[in-house]
């Protein structure tokens, strides 16, 4: 049984973690399969955005804590084993996804923990249900993010609000987050896809070479001083100002303006 769910609609696919009995808890083969359908979303050139959500209740558990006890999986092996594990096998995603060069939303349907507040940083937009939770929680079991998320959080929320989640294992709700900017929207449980869906089609409908220079200028360009970022962006600015994308979009808008 595949461990997730992938689907094409028009240019928007949907990748929705399918271990709902386990509250979507990360196996050693849904990793793998994330990965893949990434690789097969960002070799689709039909499909401009993506989405990632949960089966059932939740979001997305982080790690199997059945596993952990047992230490099967991804969770077994001594102490160099385990290493390797987590460096070729859940620190894959947050290394896929920042290669990744089309826009991801995370529909967070239900409970974000450890890992999963992890991949839920690791998409661009984060649209969130209000019965949703977060909480970077490895504390609570002795662990620390040791999937990417300790850099994720920083990134998204700032190094204080990042420490305060790590440090104290809150779980926090909806409100919280958006109030932190951990989320980008709360809408009601029912909604949370069809809002997903709703920012996924504007960004859709915009020319997809500029969306995806323009994600991979911001990207590129956020900790970099100002030079820098002036040099990768006027390098990427070349790039897309010479594509027939561009062309037609400046002659569209100049006959729009025409018309009124």
């Amino acid at each position: 049984m595949s461990h997730l769910l992938y689907d094409v609609e028009e240019t928007i696919a949907t990748i929705t973690l399918n271990r709902p009995e386990a509250s979507n808890a990360y196996s050693s083969k849904m990793v793998r399969e994330l990965v893949n359908a990434l690789d097969e979303a960002e070799g689709d050139d039909e499909v401009r955005v993506v989405i990632v959500t949960g089966a059932g209740r939740s979001f997305c558990a982080g790690g199997d804590l059945k596993a952990m006890r047992d230490r099967t999986g991804m969770f077994s092996g001594d102490p160099v084993e385990l290493r390797d594990k987590y460096l070729r096998g859940i620190q894959t995603i947050p290394r896929r996804f920042d290669s990744f060069e089309k826009p991801t939303i995370a529909a967070i349907n239900g409970a974000a923990i450890g890992a999963g507040l992890g991949l839920a940083a690791t998409c661009d937009l984060r649209i969130s249900a209000e019965g949703a939770k977060f909480g970077s929680t490895f504390a609570r079991v002795g662990l620390i993010p040791g999937d990417g998320g300790a850099y994720l959080l920083t990134r998204v929320v700032g190094f204080s609000r990042a420490l305060e989640l790590i440090l104290t294992a809150e779980i926090i709700d909806a409100r919280r987050a958006l109030d932190i900017d951990l989320v980008h929207r709360v809408v009601p449980d029912e909604e949370v896809m069809d809002e997903a869906r709703k920012v996924a089609r504007q960004i859709a409908s915009l020319p997809p070479k500029a969306v995806r220079t323009a994600k991979a200028a911001l990207y590129r360009s956020v900790d970099r001083d100002l030079e820098t970022s002036l040099h990768i962006t006027a390098a990427l600015q070349g790039l897309i100002q010479r594509t027939e994308e561009h062309d037609q979009a400046v002659r569209d808008l100049l006959e729009n303006l025409r018309s009124d």
